[in-house]
């Protein structure tokens, strides 16, 4: 019979398995015999360990109570996963299991077995900015402080609330198949491979449309090397087709965020409060709702959804705006509720940032209060075409840049200016059409100063 071999394993810190606890105990003796004993007794307490061990196993008994400690990648009795966890065997994504060591719930078997959390769409995209603004790094094998395991579906698992961490193999049974033309804030774009589920099997949330022919949309995301948001093709930037969309099944449609205090009433706290936090989600009262205070700027942009978006929107219909919605103002943000913010802002003589179609304080109490300028109609006269990116490159000279510039210094972005727009494409150019660009919400590649077909027609609509 042959005789085993054995590996040392370095016991986990915090499992309580008499096994690991005895193991530990041997680490300490060990570290204090290489401290201040002789090579020698060293040696013999090495033989004793493993002698101990093999009779254990050539005996083809199970341990007694001192037991034998975890390998690496085995799972611990009982107790939360933690930081240090090791990855799970089994989905590429590890192990399915409850937080902290709580019982599953949910799907079993393909069924529910318990009531599922509810949730709103605003508190799912409010759980997902979470996790982008603390940056949590992507992790197969660890678990962030809430207990979510720090990758794709384990993110979803978060933001949706789920009693487990799951996986893309096991998220679908939790919800409802959609089409992509249905997509809506909170819900996912699932890409699960079967076959090999380590081949881009992935899934990301559904924060809103970035562009009105519904090509791009805002993406959240948990993916190396931290979660993050951004401007993303539909559906992902590979397996594009294989993508399908789910609607949590918790999913509660009514219910609004609560209100905050009203801010300064300036156009320029309007930029400020744009860029603010989410707030937190909650009740909110009838009197909230027709009140005049502004809710706070975690109630609008991509991701928001709820009764402020929609009174957004009648008010803004009732001041001239309701040319930019096809079929109503909506409860869930949209980018026409950004052009038709934008199109009063800029009534109003903003320009800039003070126009960048998010509802600050100013703009919300001239909304309310039905004061300031009504959008003005269509005069009739139609854009200019978009002439082709040739025309704005190094070197190039053409009556396309000095419309262009002409044009960015009327909306306000000409501050990179010296003596004004010129046929000649410039850096100046470039970063003016930068600062419109960003101003829209994109980053990267998306605002790196040349004018596409779509940077084109947000200038000139």
């Amino acid at each position: 019979m042959p005789v085993p071999v054995f590996e040392e394993y370095e016991p986990a810190a915090d499992c309580p398995c008499p096994g690991c606890a005895h193991r530990r105990r041997e680490s300490a003796l060990r570290r204090a015999v290489r401290e201040g004993g002789h090579p020698a007794a060293h040696g013999a307490r090495r033989a004793l360990v493993l002698f101990t061990a093999a009779g254990v196993v050539l005996g083809g008994g199970a341990p007694a109570a001192v037991g034998a400690p975890h390998p690496p990648g085995a799972p611990h009795p009982a107790g939360p996963a933690g930081p240090d966890a090791d990855e799970p065997s089994g989905n590429p994504q590890g192990g399915t299991a409850g937080l902290h060591g709580r019982p599953l719930a949910g799907p079993a078997a393909g069924s529910l077995s318990a009531p599922l959390p509810q949730v709103t769409r605003a508190e799912i995209m409010a759980r997902a900015e979470r996790w982008v603004a603390e940056k949590v790094p992507y992790s197969m094998a660890k678990y962030w402080t809430d207990g979510y395991r720090q990758d794709c579906s384990g993110y979803v698992s978060m933001a949706w609330k789920l009693p487990a961490n799951e996986w893309t193999g096991s998220l679908h049974q939790y919800a409802a198949k959609i089409a992509w033309a249905d997509l809506k804030p909170g819900d996912i774009l699932l890409f699960h491979n079967p076959d090999n589920p380590t081949t881009g099997s992935h899934v990301t949330l559904f924060a809103g449309w970035t562009d009105d022919r519904r090509t791009h949309y805002l993406a959240y995301e948990q993916t190396k090397p931290h979660a993050r948001k951004q401007p993303t093709p539909l559906a992902y930037w590979t397996n594009s087709d294989r993508y399908v969309g789910y609607r949590y099944l918790g999913l509660v449609e009514e219910g609004a965020p609560a209100a905050d205090p009203p801010a300064a009433d300036t156009p320029a706290a309007d930029t400020a409060a744009a860029g603010s936090d989410p707030v937190p989600v909650g009740a909110t009262t009838a009197g909230a709702l027709s009140s005049t205070a502004y809710p706070g700027a975690g109630h609008f942009g991509p991701g928001a959804a709820g009764e402020h978006v929609a009174r957004l929107g009648r008010l803004l219909a009732q001041r001239g705006g309701a040319r930019f919605y096809e079929t109503g103002p909506g409860p869930v943000w949209t980018e026409a509720d950004r052009r038709a913010t934008a199109a009063f802002q800029r009534a109003q003589g903003w320009r800039g940032a003070e126009a960048n179609g998010l509802p600050g304080p100013h703009t919300w109490r001239l909304l309310t209060t039905g004061t300031g300028s009504d959008i003005p109609p269509l005069t009739g006269q139609s854009p200019p075409p978009y002439p082709g990116r040739a025309h704005f490159r190094p070197g190039q000279s053409n009556q396309h840049v000095e419309t262009l510039g002409r044009r960015l210094v009327r909306l306000g972005y000409g501050r990179h200016y010296g003596t004004g727009p010129s046929r000649t494409w410039s850096e100046a150019d470039r970063r003016n059409v930068q600062d419109f660009q960003r101003a829209q919400g994109w980053r990267g590649g998306a605002a790196d100063g040349h004018p596409g077909p779509e940077t084109w027609r947000r200038l000139f609509r």
